[in-house]
């Protein structure tokens, strides 16, 4: 709750500085630019992700990744493997002649988060 609540202050100190500086346009470029540099996000970003209860960016946006985070699709892909002769041998379907060999790919460190 605290981090949301300070996040919420900063946001209200940066557009109440735009607000006081809306005459100068200067001094909102160089407000813009430093809320950038410092968080990757512009004052409207910041609104948005307050609004939305998102983690938003037009940085990322441009660096060709969703607006938001959480939008962010997950692949899974489904591969199976298992042990032969010759090593590792993986596939994208279960194998129906694996003869009860074991996944080497299902070990808990191998498994999504």
């Amino acid at each position: 709750m605290i981090p949301r609540i300070s996040a919420v202050l900063r946001v209200a100190a940066i557009l109440s500085g735009m607000a006081l500086a809306a005459c100068d346009p200067l001094t909102v470029a160089q407000l813009e630019a430093v809320t950038v540099i410092g968080s990757d996000k512009t004052v409207l970003d910041h609104a948005f992700s307050i609004g939305s209860g998102k983690n938003c960016s037009t940085v990322r946006k441009e660096m060709g990744m969703t607006y938001c985070v959480e939008d962010e699709k997950v692949v899974r892909q489904n591969i199976y493997c298992y042990r032969d002769l010759g090593g590792v041998t993986c596939y994208d379907r279960p194998e129906s002649t694996a003869g009860g060999r074991a996944r080497v790919d299902m070990n808990d460190h191998n498994r999504p988060k």
